[in-house]
């Protein structure tokens, strides 16, 4: 049994086995495989002030993180752990003039560099590069900052296809305005790989389904990323949804975005944050982005069976829709490559 080879050719393919959503294993192992390699969204920029404490997915790999901005205005992504006895820096948002310890008072920079550190005269070769804080790779598309461990491939080359498509969105328009968590029974896979598919739409939501023309709904698969779009009854886009792998959802209505984070806690058990930016109000309470929380609580019932589902000696693997389910091969072909290297 080959967990990890999905054939390329949809029309033949089987997905991946249940194994890898009910095995604590494999679970883990995507943590560093999948989770490290990517980019998870860190902040809008307006958000970063001075020093702003932050985890890595927290509850799943839980890595201190610092965001900060030097005196130049420059973002910085940096660790947040003192590289002399592994104290925590920053334990809440401040404004500061540089980053001191208070265990023993090791001071470092905006960047990372570290600048002074009490009673280590005598030392040898010290300061070294290792006394420095870890600088993470951090990126900025449009107005949000993303952050990655170890990343497999510039951001660019997860969200390009996403800019191409939204040529004349008002992203500087955009305004916070609420964020909202959810917590699912179910792997993080299996939530993603629905909302990968419109096929469902008709069977689970009905008064989504009344505003789409179902027969429109078109998905086109990118690099790292894929694309559905729903077309409205009059012929005119209603909603674009975005995911970029493996867990973000850029979901973009005629009154703005929602920014939906899938968030890994369990091999059974996923938060999803949804964070809402609009940019036209009047827009908020028509068309496909109308009422969110009714879909986001109808998909969360059908995935929780499915996640039931899948524990039955009875299921192992299914079979694609050649002409619904290219969103999820992708995903699965995605999965494969990442827990395969």
């Amino acid at each position: 049994m080959d967990i990890f080879e999905i054939n390329p050719d949809i029309t033949k393919a089987e997905t991946i086995s249940s194994v890898f959503y009910t095995d604590e294993r494999f679970f883990d192992e995507s943590r560093e495989k999948i989770f490290t390699r990517t980019w998870q969204f860190s902040a809008e920029i307006n958000d970063v002030n001075d020093l702003v404490p932050f985890v890595f997915l927290e509850d799943f790999i839980d890595e201190p993180r610092l965001l900060t901005r030097d005196e130049g205005g420059l973002l910085h992504c940096v660790s947040n752990v003192c590289t002399h006895r592994g104290r925590i820096l920053i334990e809440r948002e401040c404004r500061s003039d540089g980053i001191r310890c208070k265990y023993h008072g090791r001071r470092f920079s905006h960047d990372g560099l570290m600048l002074s550190m009490p009673e280590f005269e005598g030392a040898e070769d010290f300061p070294s590069e290792n006394d420095n804080l870890f600088e993470i790779p951090l990126s900025l598309w449009k107005k949000f900052n993303f952050v990655s461990l170890n990343p497999i491939a510039p951001l660019s080359e997860f969200v390009q296809d996403m800019s191409k498509h939204l040529n004349g969105f008002d992203f500087e328009g955009l305004n916070f305005v609420s964020s909202k968590d959810y917590e699912v029974n179910a792997h993080w896979a299996l939530y993603c790989e629905n909302y990968l598919e419109g096929f469902h739409i008709p069977y689970v939501h009905k008064s989504l389904n009344e505003e789409l023309d179902y027969g429109n709904y078109k998905t086109e698969t990118f690099r790292y990323s894929n694309l559905q779009t729903g077309i409205n009854k009059d012929g005119e886009i209603a909603a674009r949804y975005f995911f970029v792998f493996p867990n973000l959802m850029f979901n973009f209505y005629p009154w703005g975005l929602s920014l939906n984070i899938v968030k890994p806690l369990a091999k059974d058990l996923s938060k999803i944050s949804y964070l809402t930016y609009v940019n036209d109000e009047s827009k908020l309470d028509e068309g496909a982005g109308a009422d969110l929380e009714a879909v986001e609580l109808e998909d969360q019932a059908v995935v929780e069976s499915v996640q039931k589902g899948i524990k039955s000696r009875f299921y192992e693997k299914g079979r694609y829709s050649p002409a619904r389910e290219k969103g999820t091969h992708h995903f699965h072909r995605l999965i494969a490559e990442f827990m395969n290297s």
